[in-house]
């Protein structure tokens, strides 16, 4: 299967409080390269994308309610891997037709970046998020 997959693009980790992620961050040598809001069923949630060299984390507030299970939580997770693709409408088709369980019923476009991405997630055996991501 020619899956077209460029490389890692990002990992994404919702986040607590994002001006304090950021700081942290920051320290570790990473400097943001992009910040956005999204809407997650009718709420305004906060995404800032951290760059340092070839590495890109996505730190995400959720609104409530879902940003008290991110609270709760015991331990940080890492909520997706995200791999870079040059046409995620083909990418989306295939996958479809090799019967991965994908999440979406087409690609998702968000507002992220300078001209936006589309993206599409796929569960792997154990539940795990596997994104697949154009940024237009």
């Amino acid at each position: 299967m020619k899956l077209g997959i460029n490389h890692l693009q990002h990992i994404g980790l919702p986040i607590t409080d994002l001006e304090t992620s950021q700081a942290f961050y920051e320290r570790l040598g990473f400097q943001q390269v992009m910040q956005a809001n999204f809407m997650h069923e009718g709420a305004q949630g906060r995404v800032s994308m951290m760059k340092r060299e070839d590495i890109v984390i996505e730190l995400y507030q959720m609104p409530e309610p879902e940003l008290s299970r991110v609270k709760d939580r015991k331990d940080g997770h890492i909520d997706h891997i995200a791999f870079d693709v040059s046409d995620i409408d083909v990418t989306f088709s295939l996958l479809k037709k090799e019967g991965f369980a994908v999440v979406e019923d087409a690609p998702v476009f968000l507002n992220f970046w300078k001209n936006g991405c589309k993206y599409c997630n796929i569960l792997g055996p154990d539940g795990e998020r596997l994104e697949f991501c154009q940024i237009l």
